[in-house]
C-alpha cells in the first residue's frame, strides 16, 4: 500500500511541476524593442493523504488509502530590464490605500514644480 501511495504522490508532483511554469500561464520571456520582459507567476500548492486498515467482525481485514492535491497559479507581472536597469511591472490593479501610495511621488513632483514656479501659491493637485 505504501508503494502505491508513493507512486501516486510522485505522479501528482510531476504533473504539478510540469504545469506550474510561466510559459503555461502567461507565456515565455520576450523582447520588446530594447526591453527584455520575463513573466512572473505566484504558485500555491496543497497536498493531502490518508490511509488506514482495520478488522471488522463479519467483513474481515481491510485497507484503504487516498491522496489529493490542489494548485493555484496567478500571473503577478513582468520583470523588465533595459541595459543595467531592472523593474517590476505588476498586472494587479491597485485600489484603496495602495493606490494612494503609488501617487505620492507624482504629488511630490507637482508640489516641488509649483513651488519653483511661484513660491507663494498653493499647488493645484487635481487629476491625481
Amino acid at each position: 500500500m505504501e508503494t502505491k501511495l508513493n507512486d501516486i504522490l510522485n505522479q501528482i508532483t510531476q504533473f504539478m511541476e510540469s504545469e506550474a511554469k510561466t510559459d503555461t500561464v502567461i507565456g515565455e520571456a520576450f523582447e520588446l524593442g530594447e526591453f527584455s520582459c520575463i513573466p512572473v507567476i505566484k504558485v500555491g500548492m496543497g497536498f493531502g493523504t490518508g490511509g488506514g486498515e482495520g478488522d471488522a467482525p463479519q467483513q474481515g481485514h481491510g485497507t484503504g488509502a487516498g491522496a489529493g492535491a490542489g494548485m493555484g497559479i496567478q500571473p503577478m507581472g513582468f520583470l523588465v530590464s533595459r541595459g543595467s536597469e531592472i523593474s517590476f511591472i505588476s498586472v494587479q490593479s491597485s485600489k484603496g490605500l495602495a493606490a494612494t501610495f503609488e501617487k505620492v511621488p507624482e504629488l511630490i513632483t507637482k508640489l516641488i514644480n509649483s513651488r519653483q514656479v511661484n513660491p507663494n501659491t498653493q499647488p493645484e493637485l487635481t487629476g491625481v
